[in-house]
């Protein structure tokens, strides 16, 4: 009965036994994994920072314009000076002087009389918008009492030609390219010029030569060969002839009215090529 009794306490310190050392075991792999997981974090308990770096691709499409087939070049002033069927043309606006004429068989189109091929020279010919506008400045200029006329409208290439040979036998061919154009390169082949009242000088000192130079271009007309300016436009001051060219540009020219050439503002020449 003892032996039996001795028997089961030794059995139950053997389970006791092999229960603190099992009890051990995990304390000891449980000691071990907490130093294992605490090894991982920085000495002196600093946080650790993680970085993520993201690169971003960027696409950028570039659109390139087909060249304008029409340009002869861009002057010094930034403008596009082109060329379409034989007329050139400055920042969109009709272009004619020195160095650069019309082509021989131009004829202008949307006139307020119509021009034909045997068209000459006509007074009302000139260009149906710029008509309007001068009827229009005719008639305010009226109200003031002031009495404006067009002395000469609208010419054609080859009545040009008998003008300008006339004035070269009579003054020679240097003194006449002062203040006649050759044929091709007269404004008046535009119809969009128009020359007032008397062609003279003295046409400036009148009331309505200084009306015109005062009010022109809220008509939208220029006066197209400033005084002082014949280095620019290579004719001499005509205070008389007028060009349309729309209210915007003329404003901008009429420079509060110290009048700037066209040949100044584009950053054109003017000079015959021989």
């Amino acid at each position: 009965m003892k032996k039996k009794r001795k028997r089961r306490k030794n059995k139950r310190y053997a389970l006791i036994i092999i229960g603190l050392l099992i009890l051990g075991g995990i304390s000891y792999g449980g000691y071990n994994m907490l130093k294992s997981k605490e090894s991982t974090l920085p000495v002196g308990g600093d946080k650790t920072t993680t970085t993520t770096t993201t690169t971003t691709t960027t696409t950028t499409t570039t659109t390139t314009k087909a060249p304008n087939p029409n340009l002869v070049k861009v002057t010094p002033k930034g403008y596009n000076l082109t060329k379409v069927e034989g007329i050139y043309y400055i920042d969109g606006y009709l272009l004619v002087n020195k160095s650069y004429p019309l082509p021989n068989n131009f004829i202008p189109k949307n006139t307020h009389e119509k021009i034909t091929a045997s068209t000459g020279i006509c007074r009302t010919c000139i260009n149906k918008e710029a008509f309007e506008a001068f009827t229009l400045m005719r008639s305010d200029a009226a109200a003031l009492g002031l009495n404006i006329w067009i002395q000469s409208g609208y010419r054609s290439i080859s009545y040009q030609k008998g003008l300008y040979d006339g004035y070269v036998r009579r003054d020679g061919r240097a003194k006449a390219d002062t203040y006649s154009a050759r044929p091709g390169h007269s404004e008046h082949h535009t119809a969009l010029a128009i020359d007032l009242n008397s062609i003279t000088q003295a046409f400036a000192a009148t009331a309505e030569g200084k009306w015109v130079n005062e009010n022109a271009h809220l008509y939208g007309f220029i006066i197209r060969y400033p005084k002082g300016k014949e280095h620019e436009t290579g004719f001499m001051y005509e205070p008389w002839h007028l060009r349309f060219v729309g209210k915007d540009l003329a404003k901008r020219l009429f420079n509060n009215g110290n009048w700037l050439s066209m040949e100044y503002y584009f950053g054109l020449e003017s000079k015959y090529s021989n």
